[in-house]
C-alpha cells in the first residue's frame, strides 16, 4: 500500500503539487474570463451568482493553496500536496460508496493524452465490484466550438472512458482522442442514455466539462482540477460538484500511477 507520505513526496517530485506547470498569469486570466461569464472557462457550469476575480483568487487559494496575493501576477502557481491529499481521501470515499450500492457510472476525459489510464484503471476496478461502466452513445457525432472554429468530433470509447475524437465516423481506431473543454460530450452521452430509457449514472468521474457539465445538471460527479481550472471550484463551493482534486492535470501520464494505487486502496477497489 502507498502511504500518504509516500504520496505526498511523488506529488511534488512529478510537480503533480507543489510549484506546477500552469503560470500564474494563465490562472489569473481564467479568473476574469470566468468572472465575464466566458463559456470557455465555464465548462458547462452556470454559477448561481456573480463571481468576481478576487472572490475566485480567494477560493482557489483556499482550495488549491495557491498564493492568495492579489499583487503576485507571475510565475510559476502552486498547490498545497496536504489539500491534493485530503481531497484524493474524498474522491476515494465517493469511489467505494458507488462501488457498495453497485451504481451505474460513467467515466470521461478531455484529457485523454494524459489522463486516460487513471480513469482506465478506476473503470476497471469498478467493473470489477459490480457496477455498470456505461458507455452510451458509441459514435455519435459533436460539433465543438475550438479556438479554430467549429470541429466535428467523435465520441468515444476507450477501455471504458469516454474520449472524443477528431472528424466524423466510427470512433474505432481514433487512439487516444484530442484536448477538450467542452460539456457537449457529456450531454450527449446522458441525453442519449435518457432516450434509450437507461440507466443514468448515479456517478460520473472525469474532468473539464465532464466534472462541471454532469454537476450542473445535477449528477454527483468527481475529478482532477488544476489552478486554471476555476470552474470545478465553483461547482464544488455551490454544490453541484462533489469534489474537486487540485492537481496539475497535465503532466506525463505514468506519473498518475501512484495516485490511481492510492485512490483504489482507499476506496477497497485494489485487485
Amino acid at each position: 500500500m502507498l502511504s500518504a507520505g509516500a504520496l505526498r513526496t511523488h506529488l511534488l517530485e512529478a510537480r503533480l503539487a507543489g510549484p506546477v506547470a500552469t503560470s500564474r498569469e494563465t490562472s489569473l486570466r481564467s479568473y476574469r474570463l470566468f468572472a465575464a461569464r466566458d463559456p470557455r472557462v465555464l465548462l458547462g457550469l452556470d454559477p448561481e451568482r456573480a463571481w468576481r476575480q478576487p472572490e475566485l483568487l480567494r477560493l482557489i487559494a483556499d482550495r488549491c493553496g495557491v498564493p492568495g496575493d492579489p499583487e503576485l501576477v507571475s510565475g510559476p502557481d502552486r498547490i498545497d500536496p496536504d489539500r491534493t491529499l485530503a481531497a484524493l481521501g474524498a474522491f476515494a470515499d465517493r469511489l467505494r460508496a458507488a462501488a457498495r450500492a453497485r451504481a451505474p457510472v460513467l467515466l470521461g476525459t478531455g484529457h485523454p493524452h494524459r489522463l486516460l489510464g487513471f480513469y482506465a484503471a478506476l473503470a476497471r476496478a469498478l467493473s470489477a465490484a459490480g457496477c455498470p461502466v456505461l458507455t452510451p452513445p458509441q459514435g455519435r457525432c459533436i460539433d465543438i466550438t475550438t479556438r479554430f472554429g467549429v470541429r466535428t468530433r467523435t465520441l468515444a470509447y476507450a477501455r471504458g472512458v469516454a474520449l472524443v475524437c477528431a472528424g466524423r465516423g466510427a470512433a474505432e481506431g481514433c487512439g487516444t482522442g484530442v484536448h477538450t473543454h467542452s460539456p457537449l460530450p457529456v450531454r450527449t452521452a446522458l441525453g442519449a442514455a435518457a432516450d434509450a430509457g437507461g440507466p443514468l449514472p448515479a456517478l460520473v468521474v472525469g474532468d473539464h466539462g465532464w466534472v462541471c457539465g454532469a454537476g450542473q445538471l445535477g449528477i454527483e460527479a468527481i475529478g482532477p482540477a488544476d489552478t486554471d481550472d476555476p470552474a470545478l471550484f465553483v461547482g464544488e463551493a455551490e454544490g453541484r460538484v462533489a469534489v474537486a482534486v487540485p492537481l496539475d492535470d497535465a503532466v506525463r501520464s505514468g506519473y498518475y500511477r501512484p495516485l490511481t494505487r492510492y485512490v483504489l486502496n482507499r476506496a477497497c477497489l485494489s485487485q
